[in-house]
């Protein structure tokens, strides 16, 4: 019976997006393969991250602790609000397969709240094991190192 040898991946390099060091979604096997972090790891770093920057986040619905879907929704405290959740699986680079990738869940961003709440209740219908993020942010600062499209 082997051992199974992890760690992570070093992240030196500050987010994009401003607020200190990036959330890394990705270990290391020991034989080089990538390895997804749980989501509810995932979620409290990403939590520190957001307060760390001095934006005010909380967990509104805690889902699947292994790989439930993360929808994050950073209103913008004026009646709107970004949405954003995991992108297609065919959206992941094939360099990076482990990372955690997010798009834009609404076509127009920011849209009213109302709409935000509106996608996220079609959601839990559909999949009851997800996770909900609320950030509030004037700025509309994500704190997302990788978003695509």
């Amino acid at each position: 019976m082997g051992v199974d040898i992890y760690r992570a991946t070093p992240t030196p390099n500050p987010s994009p997006q401003g607020g200190g060091e990036r959330v890394s979604s990705q270990l290391r096997h020991a034989s080089g393969r990538g390895v997804r972090v749980k989501s509810g790891l995932w979620v409290a770093a990403y939590l520190r991250r957001c307060q760390v920057a001095g934006s005010a986040a909380v967990l509104r619905r805690r889902g699947a602790e292994d790989a439930g879907a993360i929808f994050i929704k950073v209103s913008r405290l004026d009646g709107t609000a970004d949405l954003f959740g995991p992108a297609p699986q065919s959206a992941f680079e094939d360099a990076r397969p482990s990372d955690r990738a997010f798009v834009a869940c609404l076509a127009a961003q920011p849209a009213p709240e109302t709409d935000a709440e509106a996608f996220i209740a079609r959601q839990l219908k559909f999949d009851p094991d997800i996770w909900v993020i609320e950030v509030e942010d004037r700025a509309g600062r994500h704190f997302i190192d990788t978003l695509v499209g």
